[in-house]
């Protein structure tokens, strides 16, 4: 019987675990960087163990340290989370070397399907439909380019070692591929220390449908219905549901009867997921086994009633299966998106920084899965994933407006997220008709209007100017005074407005140009404002600080900043020239060097962080005087990476 569970993981999937792993009575270990000591999975876990600085390669990804961890509290079990170590066959050896229980498969499993190349042939071998290409010994570019006439055009390249989009291309024909091949393996070998490549015939505009499996120590194999996984954006995935609205039962059985063919071949054991693709005509192909548990497992847990984690302990402690296959059943729909701290108007940025609020909505059949909480950090060291929420209902209309409803109603101030975005992928009639496929986001999202900053409407600003005017004063500031006029200045992040507000008593009115707005206060509390707006009685929540101003109602959240009181500033003019890192990060190239002419714009570094790439840009024309990082550097936020000499500076220093 096992006793005591380490997680070797952080932040939602930690806290996930904990939480299942108390409730079947096991004392829980937490590990945590020096960045996470004071994080929601740390405090949760009766112990905690600190395993090195925030950098995950000498914390998270640091085996000795966790495994040490692990020795010194007694813990005799160790749950890996997803990411980081879970699929480390190194590790799961090292855990049944020092005598302790790796809650996961062999490591002869990991190994295997850790390789695309090797994977794809023992699917083959074990009848297991795979998507034609090459997967041979010799991946040089010459033999790729050769094997690529046979296949045909549209073609993927992928790393062998990949995930998640990495070293993964999409060629439309021979012009473009050995450049795609040079690039593909160069990120490949990056990434993963692996720079093998395998090709595939593209399936263009496929499903992505994967089958969750178990197995035990015993023989036994299920699968636990499909979840699709179409809808993402760079090839990571931003919903996921349970089950498809494309799969039929004949289709699912199907499936299912493979991934559990795919799970014998490779002696599995415990939770895995066997990820296939699935065209228009509902053939479907191998992609690849995930061998841990998924970041959208909680579709699968409310639609069959099962707790994943559980099964996984079960398994570990050499129990047999929970259920036989016949007793699996499936019940209603369950829809999943990622809330992630990014910026949809800025490429999808990720955003760090204090989170003054984080307050996710209550109501039927929600569910949210999440490692934060108000007044923490959201830092640049980790994935910026704030919580998973996840809608069920009695059917799939029912658990889409739950799911809409969730995030219009999940307050977050102090960060900018994605949940405008995901309410509006929830929404959209091709989504709603179950028709959204792998080209979905970019097809209709690319150009879509939403993603820019929308200019703030005149009952926005009213509503911002009514909590400047009240909400820090409260119901004894209103009176019958005469009204007043007051200007107002308001930073909206892309134009400064000035408003002139008169307030009388609990009755405000806001004029911007030839626009009026009135409103009227009926309460004010610690961070809400009831107002009537146009007849309609309305909550308002709020944050402050300093003089940024956070807000949410209507279904939507916005920001200002508050300038009333500030100095005026000089006119806008050119940026400084001194180009500096966003955020902690990897140099993965530079494509300028001293001397290049540069215009506003130019993309001068890709810095690599939080598993993206991002352009590091000039923010004026003018002349490269210096390159102050290499690739490969490491980097961090506000560093100086590259200097401009403007045109005006270049013209004094011909002076002089």
């Amino acid at each position: 019987m096992l006793k005591k569970l380490l997680i070797a993981n952080r932040g939602e999937i930690a806290v996930r675990v904990i939480r299942t792993a108390k409730a079947l009575g096991y004392r829980t270990v937490a590990v945590y960087s020096e960045a996470d000591a004071n994080a929601m999975h740390t405090e949760l876990a009766d112990e905690a163990v600190c395993i090195g600085p925030a950098q995950v390669a000498a914390s998270y990804l640091n085996a000795d340290a966790i495994l040490d961890a692990a020795r010194k509290t007694g813990a005799d079990c160790i749950h890996p989370g997803y990411g980081f170590l879970s699929e480390n066959a190194s590790f799961s050896n090292a855990c049944k070397e020092a005598g302790i229980v790796f809650v996961g498969p062999p490591a002869s499993a990991i190994e295997l399907m850790g390789s695309k190349r090797r994977s794809k042939i023992a699917m083959q071998k074990a009848g297991v439909p795979v998507v034609p290409g090459y997967e041979g010994d010799n991946a040089s570019n010459e033999e790729l380019i050769a094997a690529a006439a046979d296949i045909g055009y549209p073609l993927m390249i992928k790393a062998s070692a990949g995930g998640g989009g990495r070293g993964m291309r999409l060629v439309h024909d021979e012009s473009g591929l050995a450049d795609n091949i040079k690039r593909a393996r160069s990120e490949s070998k990056q990434a993963f220390g692996d720079d093998e490549l395998i090709l595939e015939r593209a399936v263009i505009e496929p499903r992505h449908v994967e089958i969750q499996v178990f197995a035990d120590q015993h023989g036994n194999a299920v699968y636990l219905g499909e979840r699709d996984c179409s809808v993402q954006r760079r090839h990571q995935k931003v919903v996921e549901e349970a089950p498809s609205p494309f799969v039929t039962p004949e289709l699912r059985a199907a499936m299912g009867e493979a991934a559990v063919k795919a799970a014998l071949a490779c002696n599995y054991e415990g939770a895995g997921t066997v990820e296939f693709l699935v065209d228009k005509d509902r053939n479907f192909y191998f992609l690849e086994m995930n061998t841990r548990l998924q970041v959208e497992h909680p579709v699968t847990e409310l639609i069959t009633g099962q707790d994943l984690v559980a099964w996984q302990l079960t398994v570990a402690e050499g129990l047999p299966l929970a259920l036989a296959q016949n007793e699996i059943e499936l019940n209603g729909h369950a829809i999943e998106v990622r809330l992630y701290a990014e910026d949809p108007s800025d490429g999808f940025t990720p955003q760090t920084g204090p989170l003054y609020v984080f307050q996710p909505a209550e109501g039927e059949g929600l569910r949210y899965d999440t490692g934060v909480r108000s007044g923490d950090e959201v830092t640049p060291h980790y994935d910026p994933m704030l919580a998973k929420v996840i809608a069920w209902g009695e059917n799939r209309d029912e658990a889409r407006r739950r799911l809409i409803r969730a995030l219009e109603d999940t307050t977050v101030f102090g960060v900018t997220t994605n949940r405008y975005f995901l309410s509006r992928i929830i929404a959209d009639s091709t989504f709603g008709a179950g028709e959204a496929t792998t080209a979905f986001l970019q097809q209709a999202f690319s150009e879509d209007p939403s993603l820019q900053r929308a200019k703030l409407q005149i009952r926005q600003l009213a509503l911002a100017a009514c909590v400047l005017a009240h909400g820090s004063a409260g119901q004894e500031a209103w009176s019958n005074a005469p009204a007043t006029n007051t200007p107002i200045k308001l930073d909206t992040g892309d134009a400064v407005v000035e408003l002139l507000v008169q307030s009388s008593g609990n009755k405000l009115s806001c004029r911007l140009g030839n626009e009026q707005h009135e409103l009227t206060i009926t309460s004010v509390q610690d961070g809400v404002l009831c107002i009537i707006d146009n007849g309609i009685r309305q909550r308002c929540q709020y944050h402050r600080n300093g003089d940024s101003l956070y807000l949410q109602a209507f279904g939507e959240s916005w920001s200002v900043t508050d300038l009333t009181h500030q100095p005026a500033a000089g006119a806008n003019g050119a940026g400084s020239g001194r180009i500096q890192a966003s955020m902690d990060g990897a140099i993965i190239d530079v494509l300028v060097e001293p001397g290049q002419t540069v215009s506003q714009g130019d993309t001068l570094v890709i810095l690599e962080a939080m598993k993206m790439e991002h352009p590091v840009k000039a923010d004026c024309d003018g002349a490269v005087a210096q390159v102050l990082t290499s690739k490969g550097d490491q980097v961090k936020r506000s560093q100086l990476l590259v200097e401009i000499t403007t045109g005006e500076a270049s013209e004094q220093e011909s002076n002089k």
